[in-house]
């Protein structure tokens, strides 16, 4: 076998650097150590022991090692057998998924579970059955049997959510473009209706569901641009100068840094924060400065002097 030659930039990158791996097309990354194999570039594919066994990873790109954790050492980079092992087995998947949905059927408990994926890792020594349901279901005869029915591998029977189907399943969104889950989120956020509220969304279930059938992910991506526009944007019904006279806030348009304004004899006007005047605030202030001290009364007052001239006048 040719020796790997490896120059010292890799070995210095080795040291102070870790890979992230990829073991699905649009996966959560994961990091790992390669010092022993310091040649490891992005795009090659190694191998790894992870919780669920030994699996086939795409490196993705490289992270700064953080020294308070620990890593999993890469087993070694993928060979061509391992290459073709693996496009083996994953044509296996429609038929093991074929078989797991015909057992189901004949066993006659499973009528609320949806199996969605099997998924064979590189060797063909573990095989996983994807399924989602509302609730909790015992899928222990289940598993018993197809242990019988696929000997040589390791069976899992796991639940998934219905974001990881619709991320599975692919397909396109409302948008007309291809799901967001499906082409780039690894992770997916939490999302609320508060999302929808505070961007001016309709609330119509049509509008802000997704295909998964839960709040579309794409609520957040601006939500966080939406909130800090707003906190310096008048709120609706407050009363507001502008250039065109004195008027109500009917709307607010954050990313435009913008509000629509009701004004007598004039009508609806668009205008921008910095031709605003907070008429409230104003005259509140107003207010505040004639009115008697609240701790002195109608004595001389010198609240608002500084401590040091306080003093002096004393």
């Amino acid at each position: 076998m040719t020796p790997v030659v490896v120059d010292d930039a890799a070995l210095e990158r080795a040291k102070t650097m870790v890979i992230g791996v990829r073991f699905t097309k649009v996966g959560k990354l994961y990091h790992f150590e390669f010092s022993q194999y310091p040649q490891v570039a992005a795009g090659d594919y190694v191998i790894v022991e992870t919780q669920r066994g030994r699996q086939m990873g795409q490196v993705m790109g490289f992270a700064p090692r953080d020294d308070k954790q620990e890593y999993r050492a890469i087993l070694r980079p993928a060979n061509p057998r391992d290459m073709a092992l693996r496009q083996e087995w994953e044509a296996k998947q429609p038929e093991a998924l074929s078989i797991c949905q015909e057992r189901a059927d004949a066993l006659g408990r499973y009528h609320d579970v949806k199996f969605v994926a099997a998924q064979y890792n590189y060797d063909g020594t573990a095989l996983t059955f994807l399924y989602t349901c509302e609730d909790r279901v015992d899928m222990s005869r289940l598993q018993r049997e197809l242990t019988r029915l696929f000997p040589s591998s390791r069976v899992e029977l796991r639940q998934i959510g219905p974001r990881d189907v619709a991320k599975l399943m692919g397909g396109y969104g409302a948008c007309g473009i291809e799901r967001c889950c499906s082409s780039f989120l690894t992770d997916f956020s939490p999302v609320s209706i508060k999302m929808a509220k505070a961007q001016g969304i309709s609330l119509n279930p049509i509008e802000i569901t997704g295909m998964c059938g839960r709040l579309r992910c794409c609520l957040v991506y601006e939500y966080d641009q939406y909130v800090e526009a707003r906190k310096h944007l008048p709120r609706k019904n407050k009363q507001v100068g502008t250039p065109f006279g004195e008027g109500k806030v009917v709307d607010v348009f954050p990313l435009r840094d913008a509000v629509a304004v009701m004004i007598d004899e004039v009508g609806y006007k668009v205008v921008q924060r910095e031709d605003l005047v907070p008429l409230e605030e104003l005259r509140a202030l107003a207010a505040k400065a004639k009115a008697p001290c609240d701790k002195h009364g109608d004595e001389p007052c010198d609240c608002g002097k500084p401590k040091g001239q306080r003093r002096a006048d004393q």
